[in-house]
């Protein structure tokens, strides 16, 4: 467990600009920074980060919340994961025993996952460092290949021993269940007995975004033909290849700073680079490019630069993962590394400045990269001359951006010599079947099992509208305490004399007051919770910090808070400043909008109260009972009237 004080210590020391920038590409945007959605595909920048209120609001996807919100929704995080996540973020120690085998088994699958791979690089790593056979063959192969040891310390490359089941033994004896090292891919079974999975193999450990070790590549060093060079770890509930790059957490921070990112093939081509100097360079995994991988990269920058090695079956087999780029509204270019290089020979063929201009005045668009490499196949062949140019009209076509789009279609005219209304007419057809493809695709797929269009109607309660519009009023209510609790307000009170005076409070304590008067039973769980916390603090004669809100245990309230205290658009000074014109602004009129939400409480409650009676008399027999309730009635009739003057209305 982590105690309450050091998680008070943590949250305060975290700053959610710095935390959220290491996953999005946020600009800064007067007191707030903005960024595209991390958990939507969209065009315009709708997510908002509001340092002086420490939270976050996605308004396309609705998301919103406190830096730990952010790490547990964005990275799938636990609560006590975030928490120490931060805490090594920003070097907070956290004082924990060694879990035995009986607190692992209680964690989560995930805990439980992220514990025992951690454990296994750390176990590697020292292999790598400590070891003999470690040293002599491990650190030699990493050295032989030009990495320095600081390159492979960054990267925590290690080595698995030759051993049958060193590294097994070694984590059964640390108190880890055999369960987890084989959901984790790194003990396999053969009859009744257990071997490592990676042995003899040195280790590329793949991180996450947030740097946390998933899984693991390991690379067999000798010649045997009939085993596979590489071995990676299995998919779990930590690991999904298609969502992964390799190399993402080093190279994250650059890829923002100089919005670009360099993709490349395998592991050894990621160090390679990063050694050389060009830091932002992730790879694949000699997988082929997934449209979630293209989705991680975007949360960084709109700019993917694809170095290639020059083989050129390689090259076009991988014109897929160049359409999925452009379908997702990236800018693509294209770097061929001379005959016989690929970007780790070449990193290490030429200085770092040699290979930074190589890549900046080697880089082509892709369109003219297509057209070339194509073109050789379709020289002197008017059939493949045309299937060329489909070719090429097939990744313009997926192109989101229509301007993007006119302007590939004028590029492709010149290179291809052929008229634009051609092109354009061939780009329009293509894009037509693929939204047919895409509609028959919806079409074809079931409503869940579990929807049920006919009952869908009759599970709203009856009185939903009445209780929605109370909600509403509630809520309202809510809202204002929240953002204006502190505020000073002037109210009128008698003084000794019994003459009316003006007396100072604040929103909060009017509310309550107000609240308190009327009796009234409240029904929206959030202001239930925010009135709690209010009643908590002023009874201490203080206010509640925003952290009471941003990490309450209810997360209705945490939602609430952030969706009602962050604003997408704010009202311009240049009325003011440019204009002198000064809009009437919600703060010049607390005391109203309190009023008027404690007298639509009160008007919703009458209603309920009357409604309620007229039901008893229809039911009622006794005379005296029915004289009682029609006095009830024409009391809270003439309250209805009172109130009804209030707002304006008419009664009939």
């Amino acid at each position: 467990m982590i105690s309450r004080d050091v998680i008070d210590r943590v949250l305060d020391a975290a700053l959610i600009e710095e935390v959220i920038g290491e996953f999005v590409n946020l600009r800064k945007s007067g007191a707030t920074y903005r960024g595209l959605s991390p958990f939507n595909n969209e065009k315009t920048p709708s997510f908002y980060v509001i340092p002086a209120k420490g939270i976050f609001k996605d308004f396309s996807s609705g998301k919103g919340g406190s830096v730990v919100t952010f790490l547990m929704e964005h990275e799938k995080m636990s609560y006590p994961e975030a928490i120490r996540w931060l805490a090594d973020r920003y070097n907070i120690e956290i004082e924990e025993e060694t879990p035995s085998a009986e607190v692992l088994q209680e964690r989560s699958e995930r805990e439980s996952l992220l514990a025992i791979t951690e454990w296994a690089a750390k176990h590697f790593e020292t292999n790598l460092w400590k070891e003999e056979e470690g040293q002599l063959i491990a650190h030699t192969y990493f050295t032989e290949r030009g990495f320095r040891d600081d390159t492979i310390k960054t990267f925590r490359l290690g080595y698995c021993l030759k051993g049958w089941d060193n590294m097994t033994q070694a984590a059964l004896s640390a108190g880890f269940d055999l369960k987890w090292l084989k959901a984790a891919g790194l003990s396999k079974e053969s009859g009744e007995r257990h071997f490592d999975f990676f042995r003899e193999r040195v280790m590329f450990p793949i991180m996450d975004v947030s740097g946390r070790v998933i899984a693991f590549g390991g690379r067999i060093l000798t010649n045997d033909k009939k085993t596979a060079k590489y071995f990676n770890s299995p998919e779990s509930a930590l690991y999904s290849k298609s969502r992964v790059l390799y190399g993402i957490y080093q190279a994250r921070q650059e890829i923002v700073k100089s919005d670009r990112c360099y993709l490349v093939e395998g592991y050894t081509d990621v160090i390679a680079m990063h050694q050389a100097g060009v830091t932002n360079t992730v790879a694949s995994s000699g997988t082929a490019l997934t449209e979630d991988q293209v989705r991680l990269i975007k949360r960084y920058t709109q700019n993917i630069t694809i170095l290639y090695d020059g083989d050129p079956a390689g090259i076009r087999a991988s014109f897929r993962g160049i359409d999925l780029i452009l379908a997702q509204g990236l800018n693509v270019k294209v770097v061929l590394f001379p005959d016989g290089d690929d970007p780790d020979s070449y990193a290490k063929k030429v200085s770092s400045e040699a290979l930074a201009n190589y890549i900046e005045s080697a880089a082509r668009d892709f369109i003219s990269f297509k057209t070339d490499l194509l073109a050789e196949d379709a020289a002197g062949d008017p059939i493949k001359r045309a299937a060329m140019i489909r070719e090429v009209v097939s990744s313009i076509a997926v192109i989101p951006d229509a301007i993007k789009r006119s302007v590939y279609i004028r590029e492709c005219s010149t290179l291809l010599d052929i008229s634009e209304q051609v092109i354009l007419s061939e780009v329009n057809k293509a894009s037509r079947i693929k939204r047919s493809s895409t509609i028959r695709r919806e079409a074809e797929t079931p409503l869940p099992e579990e929807y049920d269009t006919a009952s869908a109607t009759e599970q709203v309660p009856q009185e939903s509208p009445r209780l929605l519009s109370l909600l509403e009023v509630e809520n309202e209510l809510a809202r204002i305490l929240l953002r204006y609790g502190r505020y000073p307000v002037e109210v009128k009170v008698p003084d000794e004399f019994g003459k009316e005076g003006q007396a100072e409070t604040s929103i909060a304590e009017l509310v309550l007051t107000e609240l308190e008067a009327e009796a009234l039973d409240l029904h929206s769980e959030v202001l239930i919770e925010v009135v709690s916390v209010f009643q908590e603090a002023l009874q201490k004669h203080e206010f509640p910090n925003d952290n009471r809100f941003l990490n309450h245990h209810n997360g209705l309230v945490v939602d609430f808070y952030c969706d009602k205290l962050t604003e997408r658009y704010t009202l311009s000074t240049n009325w003011a400043d440019r204009h002198r014109i000064y809009p009437e602004t919600e703060d010049m009129k607390l005391d109203t909008a309190v009023k008027w939400c404690i007298y639509k409480l009160k008007q919703q409650h009458v209603m309920f109260m009357t409604r309620a009676l007229e039901d008893r008399l229809k039911s009622c027999e006794s005379s005296d009972e029915q004289d009682r309730l029609i006095k009830e009635k024409i009391t809270f009739d003439r309250l209805k009237m009172e109130l009804s003057v209030y707002f304006g209305s008419t009664i009939l």
